[in-house]
């Protein structure tokens, strides 16, 4: 049986399967049809609230069920494994049991708050898995959030909540924290934390970026973020809400670093500013040249521009410190290593330069496997490694010791990888625009 945005179903007798059978029931749009386990019965829902049941071996109607109980569209359905009852999904945020037999409702769960419209809790699709024997419903909602229910439980099981969109930045907690969050950003201006343990996360609540989230950076005290809404917002991971008000960045963000003495430098595309406390402290503007990407530690603010040039900055008075010889390619990823020791710096045409900050040489240039612009650099808490992702879908592993050396992971994301960074001495995490977060165990490091 099939159904149609025409509002008519067509039953089918096969195979190979052959027109039987037209019907006309629906007023508005066919959302679902569904055929019961056992083959007895067949159940459509549409745009118009209504649910009927049918005969599953020659289509004839046999009864509406549940007239009126649904106060908006019914996007889902599924049976249940004994074919004596199916499940629904709908717009009026409610998904409901019925009794296929007696044609009526024997249980509902509504989402979001009681009384109150919110289109995000819209229930646009819903599943009753074969093969469990504890009840499990998964219901999808328009916000992209599956909640786990349970028939005979009033309250859902829990709630995954996730990216819909391409994941732009990624961090983790700082490395003088003792136990790492990670926190990442999407186009659409979510951002979530999420525990690595168990892999939930959850959306940091509170007035969030309107657009693209272009960087994240986290500190012992407090992670930041910039968005191209040109705005600076803070945020608590613990308690999962964004703190303070939004400090307004006057262009758009490109990067955002902080040092360990309280200092948020932000780059646009205009300029460097430093914030404390929600409020900007400094600005020096660049009018021949546009900031690309950004880090910092206490001592220094290293600034790539599209010209190809690197800054080195006075982190206290913006004041150019140094400028190091271009690479030869535009710099669009640049992190400091935990010591300050050593300047990553990965360029548009895949190659990673290490510098050396004690006199600015380049120590290492063998870090070349990336075919494609590096977007993301991370060092684990020694120094001794750093991650790398590239819009080549590729991850790797690359070592200090033994620059010849590397180990990586191809397609890590079929869309490109947009952040990467370690979770402990062992395991990285990446991102990319499949909307996916990924942790990888890394072996035989040198």
């Amino acid at each position: 049986m099939t159904g149609s945005d025409d509002t008519s179903l067509v039953f089918y007798h096969g195979a190979p399967f052959k027109f039987n059978t037209s019907i006309r029931k629906h007023q508005r749009f066919i959302y679902g049809v569904a055929f019961s386990p056992d083959g007895s019965s067949v159940v459509s829902v549409g745009a118009d609230k209504q649910i009927f049941l049918y005969d599953g071996k020659t289509g004839e109607p046999k009864a509406e069920v549940g007239a009126g109980e649904h106060k908006g569209s019914i996007f889902g359905l599924s049976w249940s494994k004994d074919s004596r009852k199916f499940v629904t999904s709908s717009a009026d945020q409610t998904i409901k049991i019925w009794d296929a037999e007696a044609g009526k409702s024997i249980q509902t769960w509504r989402m979001g708050e009681e009384g109150r419209v919110s289109i995000p809790d819209h229930q646009v699709g819903v599943v009753w898995p074969q093969g469990r024997s504890d009840g499990l419903i998964i219901s999808l909602n328009l916000n992209g959030d599956l909640t786990y229910l349970s028939e005979g439980e009033a309250s859902p099981r829990k709630v995954i909540h996730g990216h819909q969109k391409n994941i732009t930045a990624m961090a983790t907690s700082d490395t003088r924290e003792s136990k790492p969050t990670l926190v990442t950003g999407s186009s659409d201006g979510r951002i979530c934390n999420w525990d690595v343990p168990t892999g939930t996360g959850d959306y940091i609540d509170g007035e969030r970026h309107t657009n693209y989230v272009s960087s994240i950076v986290a500190a012992p005290r407090g992670i930041y973020s910039v968005g191209w809404d040109d705005s600076l917002r803070s945020m608590d991971a613990s308690a999962k809400v964004f703190t303070g008000s939004a400090a307004s960045t006057d262009g758009q963000p490109k990067g955002v670093a902080v040092t360990f003495d309280g200092l948020t430098v932000v780059s646009t595309h205009k300029s460097v500013q430093t914030f404390k406390d929600g409020q900007k402290q400094k600005e020096v503007q660049f009018k021949n040249t546009s900031p690309t990407t950004i880090t910092a530690d206490d001592y220094l603010v290293a600034v790539a521009c599209d010209d190809g040039s690197l800054l080195i900055l006075d982190p206290k008075t913006l004041e150019t410190k140094r400028k190091v010889d271009p690479l030869g390619s535009m710099i669009s990823a640049l992190s400091l290593s935990p010591d300050g020791r050593h300047l990553a710096a990965g360029c548009s045409n895949g190659k990673i330069s290490v510098f050396a900050t004690s006199n600015w040489e380049i120590a290492i240039s063998r870090w070349s496997s990336h075919t494609a612009r590096v977007t993301s650099i991370s060092w684990n808490k020694g120094g001794t490694h750093a991650v790398s992702g590239g819009l080549d879908t590729n991850v790797f592993v690359w070592s200090v010791k033994k620059p010849g050396m590397r180990v990586g992971k191809p397609n890590a994301h079929k869309d490109g990888v947009n952040g990467v960074a370690w979770v402990d001495d062992s395991t990285v995490a990446s991102v990319g625009g499949d909307a996916a977060v990924k942790l990888w165990k890394v072996e035989a490091l040198s």
